[in-house]
């Protein structure tokens, strides 16, 4: 899993008239949470942070003022909702070794049966427990050939090592369903205009 490092300042003015000038800045307000400790409030740098938080629970280096290094990962991610720059994101420090739980992506790849089934996400993401420095970015599950009513559940994904669900074993995750009745309305249809025309 990748590792960013981004320079943190701490900040001492709040409210809504403090995060817009941060804003103005090309900077992004933060507030770092985790291990008892009071929380933390930054300003990081707007790009550099945006592009890591494409990478799904990115572990974040901080150099926070230039004097003390800790680790984080993404815990919620506020954006504007036109504009869809960061307005706010709150980090939880982690420590190397310490699980942590979080969602990863889940990705299907294959071929469906033929029929024109389609492929439900019941869940986007798969709660797992996994180490802070060795998250996996996504779990991949293969589709390939499968019918109607087939589902995939939490257990039939394979993990990375040191990786485990936190998430029932039974948990639906993927699941095949039948061609839409649409088509089959359709179907009704032509055979009822070939019985007029029989008529």
């Amino acid at each position: 899993m990748s590792e960013v490092k981004l320079a943190a300042e701490t900040r001492t003015e709040f409210g809504k008239g403090a995060a817009r000038r941060i804003r103005r800045d090309n900077k992004v307000p933060v507030v770092l949470y985790g291990h008892g400790s009071d929380p933390l409030h930054l300003t990081l740098p707007g790009h550099e942070l945006l592009m890591a938080l494409r990478t799904p629970n990115v572990l974040i280096s901080l150099d926070i003022d230039g004097k003390s290094n800790e680790l984080a990962i993404p815990k919620a991610v506020q954006r504007d909702a036109v504009k869809g720059y960061l307005e706010h994101v709150d980090l939880l420090l982690v420590k190397r070794g310490e699980k942590v739980t979080v969602e990863v992506p889940v990705h299907a790849e294959g071929e469906l049966a033929p029929g024109g089934n389609l492929l439900e996400h019941v869940l986007n993401a798969l709660p797992v427990e996994a180490e802070a420095t060795h998250i996996p970015e996504a779990v991949t599950v293969s589709v390939e050939g499968l019918e109607a009513g087939a589902s995939i559940l939490a257990k039939d994904i394979t993990l990375p090592n040191g990786t485990t669900l936190a998430v029932e074993e039974d948990t639906v995750v993927l699941q095949v369903l039948a061609a839409q009745a649409e088509e089959a309305a359709e179907g009704e249809a032509a055979e009822g205009e070939e019985a007029v025309a029989e008529a």
